[in-house]
């Protein structure tokens, strides 16, 4: 698995760091692409929701778990680099 899809291609978050081992696609495997918090079932829990809600709800997240501004600009910078974004 290449650098890229280390991280889900819709929130960031490390795949490694997923609780369930990532998503599930529509035939119950595993998806490489996403976390199990964004993708079940071949499909986005939130299918509406937009780049920008996304980084929103990411930057609360991590500003919950205490991390700095800067960090927080770090890991939502890329988004639009993300595969979900960009289709």
């Amino acid at each position: 698995m290449g650098k890229r899809n280390s991280i889900c291609q819709s929130c960031s978050m490390p795949l490694k760091k997923d609780l369930q081992g990532g998503g599930t696609n529509k035939d119950g495997s595993k998806s490489s692409l996403y976390c199990s918090l964004c993708f079940d079932a071949g499909e986005f829990r939130k299918p509406t929701m937009s780049m920008e809600e996304m980084k929103g709800f990411v930057n609360e997240k991590l500003k919950e778990m205490g991390l700095p501004a800067p960090l927080r600009w770090l890991f939502t910078r890329g988004f639009h680099k993300l595969k979900r974004w960009q289709e």
